[in-house]
């Protein structure tokens, strides 16, 4: 399963040296990762509401191997990685929709489902292990 996301960037992403700042990467993926949640037909916010299950990331990385500047226009690629009955990874690869062939940054994401009221491992929405 890959999905596609596009993001611009713009001034407030950016740090003093006109370069996306660094955590902002990993919010870049994160909104991807929010998009990806609503095609399948989950939506965070209401998960947050109906406090039946949550899916904290229990581990993200992200590597930069070119600066990312103030007007670029990114194409997010997300792929699932791994997939268990209570957890998932998902990659994501960053590029530039002017250079599509030059990744500019890869994250990873692991997510973990739990039951927000006791803490513990849940199994994944159906609609998580379908896809």
């Amino acid at each position: 399963m890959t999905f596609y996301s596009f993001r611009n960037i713009h001034l407030c992403d950016t740090d003093a040296a006109g370069v996306l700042y660094f955590a902002k990467g990993l919010t870049i993926c994160h909104e991807a990762y929010e998009a990806w949640l609503n095609s399948l037909g989950l939506s965070i916010g209401q998960m947050i509401r109906d406090r039946n299950i949550a899916l904290p990331i229990v581990h993200a990385e992200i590597d930069y191997f070119r600066p990312i500047q103030c007007s670029d226009r990114l194409e997010i690629k997300l792929k699932l990685q791994e997939l268990k009955q209570t957890k998932f990874a998902i990659a994501y690869s960053i590029f530039s929709t002017d250079q599509p062939d030059k990744l500019l940054a890869k994250a990873l994401t692991i997510h973990v489902c739990i039951d927000p009221q006791t803490r513990q491992r849940v199994t994944l929405p159906s609609k998580i292990l379908e896809a």
